[in-house]
């Protein structure tokens, strides 16, 4: 079994049904404050730690007097726009005696489609873990066109740990693991200890969902499971709603485990490498010297621009010989790197007229 001990980048999803008690809809603070040792005590041995919580609507809903049963598009939004400064408000609460600075980040599910989108949300995430930062990540429900649905959190957790290419995902539920059936209606289910493959008789085996303040059931965390292992991401569902959670899942507590098919990072170079490019990057002789070293792409290190691409396009990098060294993905429109081409760095501010990022494609962006 995995060892969180062992996690560089650790990303735990929290569902409403841990947060808010089901009968007075109020926070469980105790809970919260026991789960923000567990963090504490994890950034300790030099884990970088993400939150994906839920639970806006379910406090939104409590403070607006709003019903438990579904409620309308509008309404379920309006209890978001609520529920979201009490939830960021309970986590930095929470966290603050450990000396630990939080963030709230709010995105889409839409913004991993993106890849302009999702280069700027990586490169935020990135920033606030190099600083020292846990963010709270949660679903922008306030802006959702469509149905809200709880559940989503599962995948949108999956997305943020491929994105910042975590070792592992704890999904926190209120189940110990995944079943061969549902344990309350078949005496006779069994809990999985470890999931290699998500073969077509496992995902017959998951059910609906199981608690009220929850529309997530097994089927998300499935998909969530799917996403995350392809990446090169361990994921564990185990139960969350004793008190530090995290501590009890390293102790040994009941989890089902999925093993990730790849290392993180090689998962990432082979889904760029698969990538249509969008154009060529010529570059020169240092410069290849240096991306084989491991380095970043530079703009003084660029001698041509060809094709027409955007910003977080793929594209490949190959040398003035026509060698292709590999395929990254670059922080600039083609119009703006012919711009910077040759200069350096320091020079892109007055180059293009705003402040840029200091490389054109980073080597966790390149697969060489």
């Amino acid at each position: 079994m995995a060892s969180l001990s062992t996690a560089k980048r650790l990303v735990i999803k929290i569902g409403s049904a841990l947060l808010v008690d089901r009968k007075s809809g109020a926070l469980r603070a105790d809970w919260l404050h026991s789960l923000a040792a567990d963090v504490d005590w994890l950034k300790g041995l030099g884990t970088d730690i993400i939150l994906v919580s839920s639970g806006s609507i379910a406090l939104g809903r409590q403070v607006l007097g709003l019903p438990r049963a579904d409620l309308p598009l509008e309404q379920s939004q309006a209890a978001a726009a609520v529920g979201q400064i009490r939830l960021a408000r309970a986590y930095e609460e929470a966290l603050r005696p450990y000396g630990i600075t939080t963030a709230q980040v709010l995105v889409t599910l839409e913004d991993s489609a993106d890849r302009r989108r999702y280069l700027n949300s990586r490169a935020t995430l990135e920033t606030l873990l190099g600083l020292g930062a846990v963010p709270i990540v949660n679903e922008n429900d306030t802006v959702a066109t469509d149905e809200i649905r709880y559940g989503d959190n599962d995948r949108l957790a999956a997305q943020v740990a491929v994105t910042v290419g975590a070792d592992q995902l704890i999904l926190l539920s209120d189940v110990d693991g995944f079943y061969s059936g549902n344990p309350v209606d078949d005496p006779t289910a069994r809990r999985f200890e470890m999931i290699d493959d998500i073969t077509p008789e496992i995902e017959a085996m998951a059910g609906d969902a199981g608690s009220g303040l929850s529309k997530g059931g097994m089927k998300t965390k499935l998909l969530a499971a799917k996403m995350a292992t392809a990446a090169g991401c361990a994921m564990a569902i185990t139960e969350g709603m004793p008190n530090n959670p995290l501590k009890n899942l390293e102790d040994g507590a009941n989890a089902t485990w999925f093993s990730a098919q790849l290392d993180p990072q090689a998962a990432r170079k082979r889904w760029i490498s698969a990538m249509k490019p969008r154009g060529h990057l010529v570059i020169d002789a240092g410069a290849a010297r240096a991306l084989i070293n491991g380095k970043s792409l530079l703009p003084a290190g660029l001698s041509a621009v060809r094709g027409s691409f955007g910003r977080g396009d793929p594209v490949v990098i190959e040398t003035d010989q026509g060698h292709k060294l590999g395929q990254g993905l670059c922080r600039y429109t083609a119009d703006e790197a012919e711009i910077i081409k040759g200069r350096h760095s320091g020079e892109i501010e007055t180059l293009l007229g705003y402040p840029g990022r200091a490389v054109l494609v980073h080597r966790d962006d390149m697969a060489v």
